[in-house]
């Protein structure tokens, strides 16, 4: 009977966010532009190419072409959360980019809200998760709207950052190992999956798949990473942030691994909020002074 009643929810829900074809829909702007930041409403694809990934677009005064930042948003197994989440925005840190120069970008993947269709990122069970598969799954998100935003005009084609935030970030990581042409660094806010197993806090799912799977996005990758992560983090604590950090870097890659000061009553959420954003502005800044790799400069 419950699982009758979740699935009855869940068609209700596709009912009222039904979701076109990309290639039946008008991909860029979908509307105006308003404050803050010249927001705006984007259409982008997605790896599945019957989906196209709502997403919203803050840029600087003037024509550009902007330095790009995208910004890969957490995520929930949970089905019914993510069935009603709404658009990810990150304004403060949307707009600590825009201050620098930055057009940024923040997709939302699919499965999420009202961007609908499969969830493409899923981890499977607690103990059998799947974390490589996942992650790899939302770096071919992240990377078909990169890949997108490169062709616009405003867009410069070198200097990118991919901001990722708890599973964005675990894309983000993956997405490092394909040394992406035009990213010249990566800023990983408490990368992960599985953490608050069964919803306990210092509670994640098979760790050592964290760790395993860190190692192997970690072989051959070149992209710089700055990896942040709160004192009081309980979803992937410092202590265990340090372990699978140390088996990314293990592959070859440069990785500066930050422990930030406690914020708030959980860390986990500094990066949606102002006030976790001036705490971890003097990290941003000096992982935006890192030297942009050869390999991201190639096209």
């Amino acid at each position: 009977m419950q699982l009758f009643k979740t699935v009855c929810v869940l068609l209700a829900l596709g009912a009222l966010h039904p979701q076109p074809a990309a290639a039946q829909v008008s991909l860029g702007a979908q509307a105006g532009e308003d404050e803050p930041a010249r927001r705006q409403q984007w259409l982008v694809p997605s790896p599945d190419q019957a989906v196209a990934a709502h997403a919203i677009l803050f840029r600087p005064p003037g024509e550009g072409p902007f330095r790009l930042a995208i910004v890969a948003h957490a995520t929930s197994q949970n089905v019914l959360r993510r069935a009603q989440m709404p658009q990810p925005e990150y304004r403060a840190l949307a707009a600590w980019l825009v201050a620098r120069g930055f057009a940024v970008l923040v997709p939302e993947r699919p499965g999420h809200g009202a961007t609908g269709g499969p969830y493409l990122e899923d981890q499977g069970g607690c103990d059998e998760a799947d974390y490589a598969k996942a992650g790899r799954a939302t770096a071919d998100s992240i990377a078909a709207a990169l890949d997108f935003m490169r062709g616009q005009s405003f867009v410069r084609q070198d200097g990118a950052v991919i901001v990722g935030h708890s599973a964005g970030a675990w894309g983000a990581l993956a997405l490092a190992a394909r040394n992406p042409p035009g990213v010249s660094v990566i800023i990983a806010f408490a990368p992960g999956r599985g953490g608050h197993a069964n919803d306990l806090p210092n509670q994640v799912c098979a760790p050592h798949t964290l760790v395993s799977a860190a190692a192997e996005f970690g072989r051959g990758a070149r992209v710089p990473v700055t990896w942040l992560v709160a004192a009081n983090d309980t979803y992937f604590p410092p202590a265990l942030s340090r372990q699978i950090a140390e088996a990314f870097r293990a592959g070859g890659d440069k990785v500066d691994f930050r422990v930030l000061g406690a914020y708030g009553s959980e860390g986990h959420w500094l990066p949606e909020t102002d006030g976790g954003m001036k705490a971890a502005a003097p990290e941003l800044d000096r992982a935006l002074k890192a030297p942009t790799p050869a390999v991201a400069k190639k096209r």
